[in-house]
């Protein structure tokens, strides 16, 4: 039986194996991880990530061909194909501090394999890696493995959106794998090829050399990041021209040479990956000299911050140019719906904004814990008691008691079904909402009596709801 061991049990290393294990049920899959806490989390009722679907995967499979352990050596020593997810963060310190990738986790599962390793193996990167990062592991693996044993590395890309992770691993639109081109290195291609062989059409599989698979990941999250910051950008100009953002979106996404994927506006982007990946690329680019396209990619980062930042200004400037010691509902503090990642979400950059301004902020998110959104702030719940600016509620109609204003910074669905007839009845007056992802019928919130502001919608459109003075 071909055993795999996928190291790191996140985001990527947990679904991905899950799934390979559930369409492969001839093949042996071990998921390790140093963390006993996650691992115990993937052995129990409760995952330790929300993912629609993965749930039911996990328990089809778990006890059969797919097991968790946090026992490293033992699973790696035995394994045929090792898949590497580990995280690889941005550095906060030393050479290229806050752009470069840190491969300091990777370095350590790379000597961890070499040193256990007596047999030939097949590294797989899984994790988002700088180019030519394979490089460097075959250097560490081959110096410290024992004598006689061989090593091949693959780059198999992930490209998973959250939220639609199992879906994107069962009919993914494309599989890469990158290999040497030597006969050993195609040989590798052909095995990895051939478990994917099981589910994925043929011609869904791409194979590459190892560097175009490794910066295709890096283009592919950057060029999609770019999409979203170019369409925000828009949004900014429809709201001063009279355009609607959702109109000029459709248009766009009409035109074949573009399409309707990440061309919805809203407060920006977020997640693991887009601002790391883009900042990795900018490294990569200053360092090789090429400066005036590290600039270029350098701006769809500035383009995300400025359209936080321009929500906040929005809601602040809208609710008479203060909100100290207001009440602000906000609902959703996940970067996206269906994750309960919270990673580089534009809630925190938003909520600190208001906190600034001494707001009040009462926050709800179907599937985020209250000590993460108080992590996320860098609050603790002491704090939280003593100071009473923040309030993690159970649900929207709780968070928007009472509320000055409401922000809508997570696209759940159940945001848009909410009776806001009696939201807006419990509500101060009057009643505000930011709807920060265009997902609200923004006519009805009007007839209800809200003053609604929806990013790329004209600017007069909520300035002629807004409540005139009364006249002496």
């Amino acid at each position: 039986m071909v055993k795999i061991c996928g190291i790191g049990a996140g985001y990527v290393g947990g679904p991905t194996m899950a799934v390979i294990a559930l369409k492969c049920p001839s093949i042996e899959v071990a998921v390790v991880d140093i963390s006993h806490s996650r691992i115990s989390a993937w052995n129990s009722d409760k995952l330790p990530i929300y993912e629609p679907g993965l749930e039911e995967v996990v328990k089809q499979c778990r006890g059969k061909n797919l097991l968790f352990s946090t026992d490293v050596e033992k699973h790696i020593s035995e394994a045929d194909i090792i898949f590497v997810s580990v995280n690889t963060p941005t550095k906060s310190g030393g050479l290229g501090a806050g752009k470069a990738a840190d491969l300091t986790y990777w370095e350590s599962a790379a000597r961890m394999v070499a040193d256990v390793s007596k047999s030939n193996k097949i590294v797989v990167e899984k994790s988002t890696v700088p180019v030519r990062t394979a490089e460097a592991i075959e250097k560490i693996l081959t110096h410290n493995s024992s004598k006689g044993v061989k090593f091949q590395i693959l780059s198999n890309p992930e490209f998973l959106s959250e939220g639609t992770a199992i879906q994107d691993l069962i009919k993914p639109d494309r599989v890469l794998i990158g290999g040497r081109d030597g006969p050993e290195g195609q040989e590798a291609i052909l095995k990895l090829k051939g478990i994917y062989d099981h589910w994925v059409p043929e011609d869904r599989i791409i194979t590459t050399n190892l560097w175009s698979a490794e910066l295709s990941k890096l283009a592919d999250n950057a060029f999609l990041a770019q999409r979203i910051s170019s369409i925000n950008a828009m949004s900014a100009l429809c709201e001063v021209t009279g355009a609607e953002v959702s109109q000029v979106s459709h248009a766009l996404s009409k035109n074949t040479k573009i399409g309707p994927k990440f061309l919805n506006a809203s407060v920006g982007f977020g997640g693991s990956c887009f601002q790391k990946d883009i900042l990795n690329l900018v490294y990569i680019c200053e360092s090789n000299g090429l400066i005036e396209v590290a600039n270029y990619w350098k701006q769809v980062i500035k383009v995300n911050d400025y359209q936080k930042s321009r929500f906040v200004n929005r809601v602040v400037s809208s609710m008479f140019n203060t909100v100290s010691g207001k009440k602000i509902a906000v609902l959703g503090f996940a970067f996206k719906k269906d994750t309960s990642d919270t990673r580089k979400t534009p809630a925190i950059d938003v909520c600190k904004g208001l906190l600034g301004d001494n707001a009040c902020l009462s926050i709800y998110d179907p599937k985020v814990s209250e000590e993460q959104i108080l992590k996320d702030l860098s609050l603790s719940s002491a704090a939280t008691t003593t100071v009473k600016q923040v309030n993690i509620v159970r649900d929207a109609y709780e968070a928007t008691k009472d509320a000055h204003g409401i922000c809508i910074l997570t696209e759940w669905d159940e945001f848009k079904t909410l009776d806001y007839q009696k939201v807006f009845d419990n509500m101060q007056k009057p009643a505000f909402v930011f709807d920060g992802r265009n997902i609200l019928n923004v006519d009805k919130l009007r007839e209800i009596g809200f003053i609604v502001y929806s990013i790329g919608r004209p600017l007069h459109q909520w300035q002629d709801n807004m409540p005139q003075p009364q006249q002496a």
